[in-house]
């Protein structure tokens, strides 16, 4: 299957990746590693927060959510990166034994006037849950090369 260009995108397209399972091991062995909170440890901790029980850390969701995009959209395309995160919103907690999946869905394309080789492509991506409740929100830009620049040596 050949990889996917700037011009392959559309406005208004949205696909879905995924499904990954979150459990408790992995949760706790992030937190410990990157964001050693209570309510990222120790369940009895963590229901004295604001989140009621163990969650996964921010940082957590944003390299799952990463993850997800990478296996279902990113690798698939002619990515050259992108120049950062427009936003990131956790709108609800990601509990243990969650099963996950990104909603993603095109916002705009657009060609730099300064360069021809690549364009961007803004995309929300959503992070659900299993009953489709958005737990995390994150918009970016991608640059993707363009099809001719592809095809020059």
């Amino acid at each position: 299957m050949s990889k996917l260009h700037w011009e392959d995108f559309t406005p208004g397209a949205v696909a879905v990746y995924g499904p990954r399972l979150v459990t408790r091991e992995q949760i706790v062995a992030f937190a410990a590693e990157f964001d050693p909170q209570p309510m990222h440890l120790d369940e009895a901790a963590a229901r004295t927060t604001m989140l009621g029980g163990l969650a996964a850390s921010g940082g957590h969701i944003c390299c799952l959510l990463m993850r997800i995009i990478a296996d279902g959209m990113v690798n698939k395309t002619h990515s050259m990166g992108a120049p950062g995160v427009v936003e990131v919103r956790w709108l609800k907690p990601l509990r243990p034994n969650t099963q996950v999946r990104v909603r993603a869905t095109v916002l705009e394309t657009r060609a730099p006037k300064s360069r021809s080789d690549f364009g961007f492509v803004t995309c929300l991506f959503e992070m659900l849950d299993g009953h489709d409740d958005v737990i995390t929100t994150l918009t970016s830009p991608l640059m993707i090369k363009r099809r001719e620049a592809a095809a020059r040596p």
